[in-house]
């Protein structure tokens, strides 16, 4: 496939037309360790309405997070910049997917602004696959990297970016700002790919990664993060994770998938809290110099401590 063609499935459910059996029932009871209480504190309400009023997108909201409750009484968020509507259609994503018209070069500014009012000190800015945009949405990145050490100058960043399609100039662009993390999620194990993350590429995902370590060094961190009940076996992650620490992977995030709703592909099972024990001691032992493993974690849970947790190991180490 060229590298600039938009890639599209029929159904998230059943990528390509294909047949997804397996998989627990979408309306069963959940196992109590994913009960979290809804949202609604005031802090809450404040943030979603000022996020709202500015016109802006948060992962938090578009991708039904379960931390979200929480994330936002501490007053922390995570920004989706270039609009909501994504070029790729995985499998797993709730993020809606089509031809994208979002265009609004004041977002940078924006974002900014509403970093310093939220008085953040460790934003994250991700944003969905712009496969439309002649350098993937690099440019934006740079704007709003720019934008909030100008505004908030106190606030660490971390970008949690697409794959770029591989290239190398975009990618070029948005490490050459020096974000204080680099977030690449390569989302699940090789050999389920093609049902969960059809249009990408596991190794190409992890070369993205060690490119950004290979053009910042240690002015950067590089994080990954990948989803468990799709199937994969914990081998399989382990092996995963071999391959990220040999691409110079330095932060590990790991998490329960939970179907958003029917249209989306079914969970395989559901992995138990001492199950992400297990995969975080592995995780450790590989090398990683963070790791965070539970039911609940999402990529950018806590994001503010894993980013200290590798900076006092190497403040040690040195």
């Amino acid at each position: 496939m060229e590298s600039g063609a938009l890639h599209v499935t029929r159904s998230r459910a059943k990528p390509g037309g294909m047949r997804v059996t397996e998989g627990r029932p979408f309306r069963e009871r959940k196992p109590p360790w994913l009960k979290v209480p809804a949202p609604g504190g005031p802090t809450y309400r404040r943030l979603k309405s000022a996020i709202e009023a500015d016109n802006l997108h948060t992962v938090c909201q578009e991708a039904n997070c379960p931390n979200v409750g929480e994330c936002w009484e501490r007053g922390t968020a995570t920004f989706m910049i270039l609009g909501d509507v994504c070029t790729r259609r995985c499998g797993f994503c709730n993020v809606q997917t089509g031809k994208p018209t979002w265009n609004d070069p004041l977002e940078p500014m924006r974002v900014a602004n509403q970093v310093r009012k939220m008085g953040l000190r460790h934003a994250v800015v991700t944003s969905v696959d712009r496969d439309d945009l002649p350098d993937y949405g690099a440019g934006a990145f740079v704007g709003v990297i720019r934008s909030i050490r100008m505004l908030a100058p106190d606030c660490k960043v971390e970008v949690l970016t697409p794959d770029f399609r591989g290239q190398e100039m975009p990618l070029a662009k948005v490490v050459h700002e020096r974000p204080d993390v680099f977030n690449h999620n390569v989302e699940t194990v090789p050999r389920l790919y093609p049902k969960a993350r059809r249009g990408s590429d596991f190794l190409r995902s992890a070369r993205v990664l060690r490119l950004a370590k290979e053009m910042a060094g240690d002015e950067v961190v590089t994080k990954s993060g990948l989803m468990v009940g799709l199937g994969e076996t914990f081998e399989e992650m382990v092996e995963a994770f071999r391959i990220l620490r040999a691409h110079r992977v330095q932060i590990l995030t790991i998490g329960q998938y939970l179907r958003p709703t029917e249209q989306h592909l079914p969970v395989v099972r559901y992995w138990h809290p001492e199950e992400f024990d297990a995969l975080r001691d592995t995780a450790y032992e590989l090398g990683f110099e963070s790791v965070a493993s539970g039911p609940l974690v999402r990529s950018s849970y806590h994001a503010d401590e894993s980013a200290r947790e590798v900076a006092e190991g190497r403040a040690a180490a040195a």
